[in-house]
């Protein structure tokens, strides 16, 4: 019901003279369906015959859920209506001189005009001039600087560098002086191992050598009793075959 008291005021004319006829809305799901009312109420005040009305055509149409689109028609143009034209003031009569002053103050406003617009363009061109020159030398200065800075840094890291690798050669210097010192070192160490080898060898030939005479001597020794013992054995036999001849012979 509520949603039909809308439709109905929206529908109303814009001079509130009548009512243009409604066309039947999709139905909605929540609100009932409204029926189709052909009559058209209209009420028409009481004006003056000198009012002239336009025949204005209003139509409704819901196109989609809660909204709705209006089309309006405005009647055509009465073909014998006749256009109010200017009235036309009448002109005083000029001059030639007083056209011919008009015209001069006219150039020289336009003269005066066009000087102060030059005037007004080399102002500006002299703040543009005065801004470029600026820029430039504050372009210079921060080049300047800049340049100043980086040949400070690379001064700086050439310095930096050079006492780093004279620092690196110190090292290497002196790493080389140990190794030097080491290897010297070594090389004594060696010399005198291989003199102390020697001495054992030296030591160790004369003692071989002495136990070489010395089992040498043992086993002349060792000859010579056993020559000994022979010689004793070989007398022992001969005795008892004399003394077993001698016995036999008895």
């Amino acid at each position: 019901m509520l949603i039909g008291l809308v439709r109905d005021s929206v529908m109303q004319c814009f001079c509130h003279t009548c009512r243009a006829p409604g066309i039947l809305p999709a139905v909605s799901r929540r609100s009932a369906p409204i029926k189709k009312n052909n009559k058209i109420r209209s009420k028409q005040p009481r004006l003056s015959k000198k009012v002239k009305f336009i025949t204005t055509e209003i139509r409704c149409q819901e196109k989609s859920r809660g909204g709705l689109s209006y089309e309006v028609i405005l009647a055509e143009p009465a073909p014998n209506v006749a256009v109010p034209k200017r009235p036309v003031t009448p002109g005083k009569n000029v001059s030639v001189e007083e056209i011919e002053q008009k015209l001069k103050a006219a150039e020289e406003r336009r003269i005066s005009l066009e000087a102060k617009k030059m005037a007004d363009i080399s102002t500006k061109l002299a703040k543009v001039e005065e801004a470029t020159r600026k820029k430039d030398e504050i372009t210079n200065e921060f080049i300047t600087q800049t340049k100043e800075q980086l040949e400070s840094k690379m001064e700086l890291h050439v310095e930096k560098r050079e006492a780093i690798i004279s620092d690196m050669k110190e090292k290497l210097k002196i790493h080389a002086q140990d190794i030097e010192k080491t290897r010297e070192t070594l090389e004594q160490q060696k010399a005198n191992e291989q003199k102390a080898i020697e001495e054992k060898l030296k030591i160790a030939q004369s003692l071989r050598d002495e136990n070489i005479k010395k089992m040498l001597d043992r086993l002349k020794e060792h000859e010579r009793r056993a020559e000994l013992v022979r010689q004793n054995k070989a007398q022992a036999q001969d005795l008892d075959g004399q003394q077993s001849a001698i016995a036999s012979s008895g």
